[in-house]
């Protein structure tokens, strides 16, 4: 097992997602527990290296996976304070952003 590198806060889905996911016959857990040991999926070099980032800094994060479908989905979770605290991750669809 491995260790969170953060904690997410409160976990929330959109419709879309939620949706997406049942569709795909996923769930969201497990791209959940990629995105907290910083398995960011797809995303590219520059939101990698703002990932690292945000886990010294306490900023947004930002992980993209694709479900089996080739559906992409997105995991955000957003800063809450200058502590590293987390307010919320979401799993949406990019065009619920």
């Amino acid at each position: 097992m491995t260790i969170p590198l953060f904690k997410p806060g409160r976990v929330l889905a959109t419709p879309g997602a939620l949706s997406a996911l049942k569709h795909a016959g996923q769930h969201a857990s497990e791209f959940l527990c990629r995105h907290l040991v910083g398995d960011w999926g797809v995303v590219g070099a520059d939101d990698q290296s703002a990932n690292d980032e945000s886990l010294r800094d306490g900023s947004r994060l930002l992980s993209a996976y694709l479900l089996s479908t080739h559906v992409k989905i997105w995991i955000i979770t957003e800063a809450a304070d200058d502590h590293g605290d987390r307010e919320a991750t979401t799993v949406l669809l990019p065009d619920e952003y």
